[in-house]
């Protein structure tokens, strides 16, 4: 049932990492960014045909299966590793393509990859998610004492933090370690853009990283989902009608053209039969 249940498709991004011994250290110090990341992201409001509540309920969905979510604080490449064997002598996994956690470190290629995103609708937003994962990881690579000392309550800080982007996307308040107070995700965001300067420059994606404060000042693909659904209902659509609404929607964005404001969703008749 979960196997034919599993119906989602994310936004991953691989960065090159050349020294596997960092691979695991990156992952751990660049957990507490996962959050902005899926917020800037969130694009799966829906699912089985019906509004959930959620800006992203992609990850809900995946959670059902096993080793998702946010990877364990693994002390260094040697625990990463018994880990790893342990797990594939007991039969648990066959490698370690098989744990599907938001961050990981590749198995066929040498990279770190990010898998927390939701699919983008619009490419310039796909873009600055990558672009800003790309400069994160350069940043953090380049301070060894950026998120150096995270613990148990760290991590938790992250879960909570992931829970709110998916439940509020743009609209969400996260939690700064640091600060022990919760800040609005333009605020995160800025943070962010300013930690990531200088990466962003020497690697020529500034302004695509900038974009990072229009999606979160005017919404997520979520966002846009929602606002067409709920305008579509209030024409007196039914539901399947303003979801279909919804779908021609998500492929015109897709396809880099907007479907005019107020024009029925394709099939829509037939959603209503």
């Amino acid at each position: 049932m979960i196997g034919q249940r599993n119906m989602v498709c994310g936004l991953h991004v691989h960065v090159e990492v050349p020294r596997p011994d960092a691979r695991v250290d990156l992952k751990n110090r660049l957990l507490p960014f996962l959050p902005v990341l899926l917020a800037l992201s969130t694009s799966s409001p829906f699912w089985q045909g019906h509004p959930t509540g959620l800006s992203g309920y992609r990850m809900r969905a995946y959670a059902e299966l096993p080793r998702t979510g946010l990877p364990e604080l693994f002390d260094d490449r040697a625990d990463y590793d018994r880990y790893v064997r342990v797990m594939e002598k007991a039969g648990a996994i066959e490698d370690a393509s098989f744990l599907w956690w938001h961050l990981r470190a590749s198995v066929k290629f040498p990279t770190l990859e990010l898998r927390v995103a939701d699919s983008c609708t619009r490419l310039e937003d796909a873009l600055t998610v990558a672009a800003l994962f790309r400069c994160l990881v350069r940043r953090v690579d380049r301070d060894p004492e950026i998120h150096a000392r995270l613990t148990g309550a760290s991590r938790g800080f992250v879960m909570e933090n992931l829970w709110r982007a998916e439940r509020d996307g743009v609209r969400a308040e996260l939690i700064d370690e640091a600060a022990e107070r919760a800040v609005p995700l333009a605020e995160a965001v800025d943070g962010l853009l300013a930690l990531t300067e200088e990466d962003a420059e020497t690697l020529g994606c500034g302004a695509v990283c900038a974009h990072a404060r229009t999606i979160a000042a005017q919404g997520s693909s979520a966002d846009r989902q929602v606002a067409a659904f709920e305008a579509a209902r209030k024409r007196g659509e039914t539901e399947r009608a303003a979801l279909a609404g919804v779908v021609d929607d998500l492929a015109a964005e897709t396809a880099g053209r907007a479907r005019p404001k107020g024009a029925p969703g394709r099939k829509a008749e037939g959603a209503r039969r």
